[in-house]
């Protein structure tokens, strides 16, 4: 303190009052990165959940790639194809038939990764990236091949 102005020293105390010690503030602060670790790990098991029931309710198949890789890939499909289904038939003007046939052409891309770099996709994009797919996306499940 005796490097503050003497007119400054009672306000500084009075903040440092109200204030953890640095032990005590090291301390909270890891507590808070673990409950964010254990919210986002929540999320990420029911986002996972939801991502494997839209699956199996419209018959997608198994995505390929490593390991570590498919449970990511499944939310990034799951999120984009919901995504482009409201913009394009919930709040555009596409009926079924159109987005049956974006989502046979979305159900041959097999590999993950693919799901993952479009991640970050606009909804309404999926027709145009989906066409822009290679073989080597589709994997095994390619009906065209």
């Amino acid at each position: 303190m005796s490097d503050r102005p003497a007119d400054k020293r009672a306000g500084f105390a009075r903040w440092l009052a109200g204030k953890d010690c640095t032990d005590c503030w090291k301390a909270a602060r890891d507590a808070d990165t673990e409950s964010k670790e254990e919210w986002l790990a929540a999320k990420r098991a029911a986002e996972q959940e939801a991502a494997l029931a839209w699956s199996k309710q419209f018959d997608m198949p198994q995505l390929e790639g490593p390991e570590k890789a498919l449970d990511w890939g499944e939310r990034s499909r799951h999120q984009l194809m919901t995504a482009a289904h409201t913009a394009l038939v919930v709040e555009g003007d596409w009926d079924e038939a159109d987005w049956a046939e974006l989502e046979e052409k979305a159900r041959a891309i097999a590999r993950a990764g693919w799901w993952i770099d479009q991640r970050e996709a606009d909804g309404p994009d999926l027709l145009e990236l989906v066409d822009a797919a290679t073989e080597a996306d589709c994997g095994t499940h390619n009906p065209f091949r």
